[in-house]
């Protein structure tokens, strides 16, 4: 090595897993029930799920409480108006989204495990149910034939709908956490996520045209809804109304603005400008003073009730109507939420719980439900206002539920002039970080096209089906793109980098040392019934197939004994045989029998009566396990017969680095046998390639030669003139 440099030497004997075994004493580890409750169970219980004890027994009063304060105040302020907003994506009257911005944030802090995350209405759960709303009570034309319809308002039946909706993705998502289901989240990868989000994005932009435009459009669901609400749109843009168009551009340039400074300076500002509520409440004054709703026709938000509704039970035909287009709404929605905790969690050193989230969401959206309020979970943006404006704790929350109270029960009137086109303006400045994932796909397409195929997907088919039918077939893909990638892994032939114990692919290093007949070969990725043929045909690539020469040989091995039979065919070697052979036809795939001849036949040498035999270069053939983490019943059998033909072709076969519990389950099912022993595994690449060097020293010093008689059976084959024809 060079001087300088860093090395280690190690000196010790060379490892098959048997001779490891039996040197080294193993551990048997046996899974124990204890029946024995522990003495703090019952506290442990309630600190699981009553989180808030925990946190709340080392709050900082006079470090905290100030910071939550701002938080809360400035988190609510912003809640009051994407409530509001948000809203409008559901198809439901404003002030509905008041409700979810406080009933399920009540709930959540005493249930949540997160402290920064700002618990409310999300837009893609809003679009997803304003979907669902829709399409059972549409804006023009009878609603669906659905029992407890009778005798309501077309709104009172969509707040039934969206809250019936509700509870049952609150019952789901509670019972995935009772049931400790969590880790489904983990089938949702970022990049779907991202593509997803970014189409929830393109329909939340086309569903807030008609209230920037003022145009009247009804809402449409269903696959393809997207086009044809653009087309309305596009039929309908000449009566547009110029106010709105006015209100939402000067509203959208003031915002963007203003936020791009936030992001400029945010490290010089204290808080970030509340620039939306800021331009909402000179929105409204304006509307108010000039009195844009009977001058300019202008739609606007209109009248708030006071206080909360009483409540009321879900309807049963309605939860039967919509449970599977409820279901991608629960995992969507704590998916987003718990993605979002996580980060904040990292951010400030402590741990969350994924089935107690799921949990806390699942009891705030069933008791969410109960008072009228749509799925909550969280949006990107107010978590953001919420934690960068110092929020320490759920008490942040709680305060930004307390404005929106305050907002419901008091001064909700003051929003009636407030024109929805000003709600839309600010749903769809806020849809730019989003949509800017776009720019995703360039990065993906150098990096990594599957993933890149899946975003597209994804998002091509959420923008074109719709968000239920996009998710499912973006999840689809990606399980797929999984698939592939374990059924065809890039396999490889390894080599020794010289002078180490080192092995990499050949094809990627200069000096390298392969033994002369000796194939490594590495198998990175599980073995399983779907990918079993594969690598079949991948270690058939190296030159030869086993069961055909095995079956060639076993026929010359008959030809020569009926010729010997005959006695045109004579055995002679230092000492003549007389050889009497009796006809014994065998099977062509079982091992060749040399019982009834003098001495084995060398398959290398020439042979007689033109017998042509496809020559094997290899001797060993080295499988590198390292990266096979399982086995399923198909792959053992598969591989068992693949070993089989090999072995009966006198390839020497070796399996290394293979993982304990592979190796165990093997033993379980059976595998080893008269032919396929277990002094074949070896405990490491190199272990195995020395003991191979050792058992044939002659392949490692010298060239093979295929004329060449083995040195064990100095035989030769003479035949009889007669033979050549």
């Amino acid at each position: 090595m060079r001087p300088g440099t860093k090395q280690y030497v190690v000196a010790r004997p060379l490892y098959s897993e048997e001779s490891f075994s039996e040197e080294h004493e193993k551990v048997y580890r046996h899974l124990m029930l204890s029946i024995q409750i522990p003495k703090k169970s019952t506290k442990t219980a309630a600190l699981s799920l009553l989180p808030v004890i925990g946190w709340m027994k080392i709050y900082r009063i006079n470090e905290w409480l100030l910071s939550d304060i701002v938080s809360g105040v400035s988190t609510g302020l912003v809640a009051v108006l994407q409530g509001l907003a948000y809203c409008l994506l559901a198809s439901l009257p404003p002030w509905y989204g008041l409700f979810t911005a406080f009933f399920p944030v009540v709930t959540y802090f005493f249930l949540g495990t997160s402290r920064h995350i700002s618990v409310g209405p999300f837009p893609v759960l809003c679009l997803m149910i304003g979907s669902i709303v829709t399409r059972l009570v549409p804006d023009e034309g009878s609603p669906a034939n659905i029992t407890g319809f009778e005798n309501l308002t077309r709104d009172e039946q969509r707040v039934l709908v969206a809250s019936s909706v509700t509870f049952t993705v609150g019952v789901m998502q509670l019972a995935m956490g009772i049931l400790q289901v969590g880790f489904v989240v983990m089938y949702l990868s970022d990049t779907l996520v991202s593509g997803f989000t970014t189409a929830a994005a393109i329909h939340i932009l086309v569903s807030q045209l008609k209230f920037v435009l003022g145009l009247t459009v009804p809402g449409i669901s269903g696959p393809l809804a997207i086009i044809y609400t653009l087309e309305i749109i596009f039929n309908k843009i000449t009566s547009s109304n110029v106010c709105d168009v006015v209100i939402s551009l000067v509203i959208m340039v003031v915002v963007f603005i203003v936020k791009e400074l936030n992001d400029r300076f945010k490290s010089k500002l204290p808080v970030p400008i509340p620039v939306e509520v800021i331009m909402t409440v000179i929105a409204c004054g304006v509307s108010y003073a000039f009195d844009f709703k009977t001058r300019y026709g202008i739609d606007v938000v209109g009248h708030i009730p006071k206080g909360y509704e009483p409540p009321v039970a879900p309807n049963l035909p309605i939860l039967q109507e919509t449970a599977v287009e409820a279901f991608p709404m629960a995992i969507v929605g704590f998916a987003v939420a718990f993605s979002v905790a996580k980060v904040y969690s990292i951010k400030h050193d402590y741990t969350i719980d994924g089935n107690q989230e799921l949990i806390a969401f699942g009891v705030s959206n069933i008791f969410g439900a109960s008072f009228r309020s749509f799925v909550a979970s969280t949006a990107l943006s107010r978590s953001a206002v919420q934690e960068s404006t110092g929020g320490k704790t759920q008490v942040a929350g709680l305060l930004s539920a307390l404005i929106v109270m305050i907002v419901t029960l008091a001064i909700g009137f003051l929003l009636d002039p407030l024109p929805k086109s000003v709600l839309g303006a600010v749903v769809i400045i806020n849809l730019k970080g989003m949509i800017m994932q776009a720019r995703e796909i360039p990065y993906l397409w150098k990096r990594d096209k599957p993933d890149c195929a899946v975003w597209c997907v994804t998002c091509l088919a959420s923008i074109l089906l719709g968000l239920d039918l996009g998710l499912a077939v973006g999840l689809g893909v990606e399980l797929i793109c999984v698939v592939l990638r374990v059924q065809f892994p890039r396999c490889s032939v390894l080599a020794n980098i010289k002078g180490t114990d080192i092995y990499k692919d050949r094809k990627d290093y200069v000096h390298i040392y392969e033994p002369e007949g000796v194939k490594i070969f590495r198998i990175p990725s599980p073995i399983f019934f779907a990918n079993m043929d594969f690598f079949r045909n991948k270690l058939i690539e190296l030159g030869f197939i086993p069961l055909r020469v095995l079956r060639k040989r076993n026929k010359a091995l008959r030809k020569i004994k009926k010729l010997l039979k005959k006695g045109d065919l004579q055995w002679t070697s230092v000492s003549s045989y007389s050889v009497a052979v009796e006809s014994n036809v065998e099977d062509l795939d079982q091992p060749t029998d040399f019982n009834d001849l003098p001495a084995c036949i060398d398959w290398d040498a020439e042979l007689p009566a033109n017998i042509i035999i496809p020559r094997i270069e290899i001797h060993s053939l080295v499988l590198d396990f390292a990266a096979v983490s399982f086995l399923d019943i198909s792959a053992v059998n598969g591989l068992k017969t693949l070993l089989k033909e090999l072995i009966r072709v006198e390839v020497e076969v070796y399996i290394v680095a293979c993982d304990p519990y592979v190796l165990e389950k093997l033993h379980h099912c059976c595998f080893f046998d008269d032919e396929v022993h277990p002094s074949m595994f070896f405990l490491t690449l190199h272990d195995a390639v020395l003991h191979i060097l050792e058992k044939h020293p002659a392949h490692a010093e010298k060239e093979h030669n295929y004329e060449k008689v083995k040195k064990t059976s100095r035989l030769d084959l003479s035949f009889s003139s007669s033979l050549f024809i």
